[in-house]
């Protein structure tokens, strides 16, 4: 799968004696036309592609599934093709390691226009998460604005922007 991007958050100096945990994910851009399935998120005020962390021992095709079912309640996810990798390296705060370095393989697929039941884990439901068919160019204005202008925002909305972008120019 092709490299498309690494991002250092200005807090991530350096790696010598840090503890580096390793996390993989899998994300999936699911376009109807110019429509894209997405993921509101009220507390960060942003869009972004569902998808999530791929359990240990989880094959990556279906994690991604898995995650796209419990977030979207997608049905008839089909037509999975590798889209590209993006990789990140964040603080972390937890007493496992000093940084996360995530790593998204990120794919398109076909799902049914009709959504079925979410299943979202707590802090998803108290962050407000909901699923949305909205138009590609209007959910990156949206989270540029956000970016621009926010003080809500979250980690993820410069991965989420620029994929949302990228895929927008070679998809549509």
């Amino acid at each position: 799968m092709r490299h498309i991007k690494t991002t250092i958050h200005p807090l991530v100096t350096h790696l010598d004696d840090k503890t580096v945990r390793k996390r993989l994910a899998a994300r999936a851009i699911v376009l109807d036309g110019e429509n894209i399935l997405l993921l509101y998120t009220e507390r960060y005020h942003d869009y972004t592609i569902p998808g999530g962390g791929v359990d240990d021992g989880e094959d990556i095709i279906a994690g991604l599934v898995r995650e796209l079912e419990e977030e979207t309640g997608a049905q008839n996810i089909r037509n999975i093709k590798p889209f590209g990798l993006f990789e990140e390296f964040r603080p972390w705060h937890k007493d496992d390691a000093d940084v996360l370095h995530i790593i998204s393989h990120c794919y398109t697929c076909q799902v049914d226009r009709d959504l079925g039941q979410t299943r979202y884990e707590e802090y998803e439901k108290s962050n407000g998460m909901k699923p949305v068919w909205m138009n590609i160019f209007d959910a990156i204005a949206h989270n540029e604005q956000t970016m621009a202008k926010s003080d809500k925002k979250g980690l993820s909305i410069e991965r989420e922007t620029h994929l949302l972008q990228l895929a927008a120019k070679e998809l549509l």
